[in-house]
This record gives structure tokens, C-alpha cells and sequence, in this order.
């Protein structure tokens, strides 16, 4: 079969199409016809040595992938042939808090990923996708998707009326805002581009803010919320953001660590939290259990992901490049097959 290599820490350059080997299920084993994987930050960050994978020779990447079951083992109950089926980011987290070993390995990285023509996985590291979503809808929820649920609903405990903070307009961004505009809350988002935030309006985000404009955009989300601030902030930036983020938040609010886009490190104001009563917390993605409950949202309230762009199986290379230049809104996506 032929899958895509990456090495770590050589750039998206290295990015080859290689004849792999594959894999021999066992009892407790799914075969799945990968059809679609989308592309997260963290696939940027693999490629320039930023993200530890646990060895320095090339990995088949990519956490987000979905097709459909072509063979299930013997011992395989939670699925059949013909499902529609995505990894989950962490196949040994399956439920309850975050553990060490629950996370210590994660597709893509220290284990092979899903940007192959075929995967084999246990069938508890697989979760059914949404009824109404294709296999291309499908792979773009595994990282991206589930790491808003848990920033918001499940670590967030966000109930309807109240007010989240969303930084740019990136898969995780994005998949926060329609999620967050369909469970009643009110959404505030930031952007560079006039023009992607016209798209966020249009998705529900009831307030926009051009960073580029308004460089200290805390002072304008205490404009926009009567001086209150918002209850959460889904914080992905890192460097540069996260001191605005945290004074943006209300008095014991929440600020949830995603993820550094713009790296990490920067300005902190420890007297922002301190006489704030803020709170700050990281979060790594979710359990398939966290998955398995918003599918269940994203069925009854019938959203579909925003794709800003598929590309074909043969120009992955050129997907990973267009991701890196960060022009997208929501999801960039690769066909793998028919």
C-alpha cells in the first residue's frame, strides 16, 4: 500500500510517498480504508522538530484521518464492514481524566499515523462518525475538533448565555465557533482579515475584532462585554496572546491552553490572574469518550465542518504548504482515496 513519511525535524520537504508495508490485524484489529486525513498545527510542528515523537527516523504522520471498514478481527464488536470510522487522537485514552500513560502515544508521532491507504487499529482506538458526515467531513474531527469540545464543554462547562473568546480563525477556532453558536453561547473572535471575519459572522460569532487594528484587543473585548470580560478563553496563540487572553477573561475566569501558533514564551501577568481570581489550564486534545459525546452533539445539531480546502492525494506536499502559510479558514484536507 502507499502511505506519506515524514522526518521529524526536516521540514515539510521530506515528505515522501513510499510503498509501506501493511499491517497484520489481530482479533481485536479494524482494517479501514482511509479515504480523507486532514492537517493540524501540530503536523507544522512535527516537521520542524517542535513536538517530540519519541525517535528521530520518519513517521507515517497525521492524527486526522476517516474512511470506511473493509475488515473487522474476530474478537471485533463495536464495529462492521461498511462504517464509517475515525482514529481517536490518543488510542489508550478512553475515557475519565488525563493520564500518562493514557497519553503517551498519540497517532502520527510516536506510533504510525493515518496518512496511508490502509490503517489497522484495535477498535478501541476508533469511533464511529457522525450519520450525516461524510469520510472528508470525518477526518477533520479527531484533533481539531475534540480539543474545542474539551476546551469549552467538558474542562469549560460552558452553559448557554455565556461568553467565549476564540483567537483566529484556524480548525480549532473554527470548530469552537460553531459548536459554541449552537450550544447559545456567545462568541467573540479575533482575526487579521476584515474579510475572514465577515466569514466568522456568518458562522454565528456575535463580536469580531481585527488584532491587527486593535493591537491591545483585551481593552476591546471589556468594551464589547460591558466591561465584564468573557468566561473563557479557547487560548491557541501562545507567544504574544496569552497575556491578553488572561485579561480578557472576568473575574474567575478561564483561560484554556491550547497550543502555541505563534510559539511559546512571551509576556505573562501573574498580577492580572492574582488580583483577577483568573484560572488557567491546559488541556491535550480529549478521550474518545469526549469524542463520542460530540458526535453525538454535531448529529442533533446537524453541523458540518468548515473545509477551506481539499487537495488530492498527489499533492500533499503542496497541502502542508498552503496550511504553513496560515491564508485558511478552518480545515485544509487531503483525499486519500476514491
Amino acid at each position: 500500500m502507499q502511505a506519506y513519511q515524514l522526518t521529524p525535524g526536516e521540514s515539510i520537504a521530506s515528505l515522501r510517498l513510499i510503498d509501506a508495508t501493511e499491517p497484520t490485524p489481530g482479533a481485536h484489529d479494524v482494517t479501514v480504508a482511509i479515504k480523507a486525513v486532514s492537517l493540524n498545527f501540530r503536523d507544522l510542528m512535527i516537521a520542524a522538530g517542535h513536538y517530540p515523537v519519541g525517535s528521530d527516523g520518519p513517521v507515517i504522520p497525521c492524527s486526522d484521518g476517516a474512511g470506511t471498514v473493509i475488515a473487522v478481527g474476530d474478537a471485533v464488536t463495536r464495529f462492521k464492514v461498511g462504517d464509517t470510522v475515525a482514529g481517536s487522537f490518543f488510542p489508550d485514552w478512553i475515557a475519565g481524566p488525563q493520564t500518562a500513560a493514557g497519553v503517551a502515544r498519540s497517532l502520527g508521532a510516536n506510533m504510525p499515523g493515518m496518512f496511508a491507504e490502509r490503517v489497522v487499529l484495535p477498535e478501541t482506538a476508533l469511533v464511529k462518525a457522525p450519520a450525516h458526515m461524510s469520510a472528508v467531513e470525518a477526518a477533520t474531527l479527531p484533533c481539531a475538533a475534540v480539543t474545542a469540545w474539551n476546551a469549552m464543554f467538558d474542562l469549560g462547562q460552558l452553559k448557554p448565555g455565556q461568553r467565549v473568546l476564540l483567537l483566529g480563525t484556524g480548525g480549532v477556532s473554527i470548530w469552537a465557533l460553531q459548536m459554541a453558536h449552537a450550544a447559545g453561547l456567545e462568541t467573540l473572535i479575533t482575526s487579521s482579515s476584515d474579510d475572514k471575519l465577515e466569514q466568522a459572522r456568518a458562522l454565528g460569532a456575535r463580536h469580531t475584532i481585527n488584532y491587527r487594528n486593535t493591537p491591545e484587543w483585551q481593552d476591546e473585548v471589556m468594551a464589547l462585554t460591558g466591561g465584564e470580560g468573557v468566561d473563557l478563553v479557547v487560548e491557541v496563540g501562545g507567544e504574544g496572546t496569552l497575556r491578553r487572553s488572561v485579561n480578557s477573561t472576568r473575574v474567575g475566569g478561564l483561560t484554556v491552553l491550547i497550543g502555541g501558533v505563534s510559539g511559546f514564551g512571551g509576556d505573562f501577568d501573574p498580577l492580572g490572574v492574582i488580583l483577577g481570581a483568573r484560572r488557567m489550564a491546559g488541556i491535550f486534545v480529549g478521550s474518545r469518550a469526549m469524542f463520542e459525546d460530540m458526535n453525538r452533539f454535531l448529529e442533533i445539531t446537524g453541523i458540518r465542518p468548515v473545509i477551506d480546502k481539499v487537495f488530492p492525494f498527489a499533492q500533499a506536499q503542496d497541502a502542508y504548504e498552503y496550511m504553513s502559510a496560515g491564508k485558511h479558514f478552518g480545515k485544509v484536507v487531503v483525499e486519500v482515496g476514491a
